[in-house]
């Protein structure tokens, strides 16, 4: 699955969101489950809601207790997606398992779900920087600046798109080999974590 098909994907899942704005609401099932489609749906409303969480955490009015425990949602979203990026690399890697890499191939500095994360997020931000740009209720200025972060982020998508592209063509044809490094995530870990084993 290349840059244009996963676009497409977060940019259903973002719409699909922001039908009831809710961080509360249960992920659809919009693609069949145990498929690469239902991974990357997965993967950007995991982003989508965390996205939203980020913003209520910053109420500067909000209540400790609540601020508390969205800052744990956040942490436990943050496990989540980085598991389901590791699905995501487990799908790459099965896809060029039996490709023969030719000698002394280089190895990119990101596996290819860590890239398809980067897009992901771009996502949400070319669609949140729109709505800036289709605000009524702010002066020319504002809308000039968050035109220009428009562009840079729209040039970015390209740019990051197409390198993807061309690495998973080099994988395909073993000008590169394909290597992921499990993340080693010890905060959510009661063995790892010293404030959480200690406390045991």
């Amino acid at each position: 699955m290349k840059a244009s098909a996963c676009i497409a994907i977060f940019n259903h899942s973002i719409l699909e969101y922001h039908k009831t704005d809710d961080v509360d609401r249960e992920m659809p099932f919009i693609y069949q489950p145990n498929t690469i489609e239902h991974l990357m749906f997965k993967k950007n409303w995991i982003d989508t809601v965390q996205w939203h969480l980020e913003d209520i955490i910053r109420d500067p009015n909000i209540l400790q207790e609540k601020g508390m425990e969205i800052k744990r949602r956040i942490d436990a979203s943050n496990q989540d997606r980085t598991d389901t990026v590791e699905y995501i690399d487990d799908y790459y890697i099965n896809l060029f398992k039996d490709v023969e890499v030719q000698e002394n191939v280089f190895i990119n500095t990101e596996s290819p779900a860590w890239v398809v994360d980067r897009l992901s997020i771009l996502c949400l931000k070319i669609f949140h920087m729109q709505e800036q740009v289709e605000r009524n209720d702010v002066d020319e200025t504002h809308l000039k600046k968050c035109q220009q972060k428009l562009d840079i982020l729209l040039d970015q998508q390209r740019d990051l798109s197409s390198s993807f592209d061309q690495l998973l063509d080099d994988y395909a044809q073993g000008k590169k080999r394909i290597k992921v490094y499990r993340q080693m995530k010890m905060y959510n870990d009661d063995s790892l974590n010293p404030m959480l084993y200690k406390n045991k």
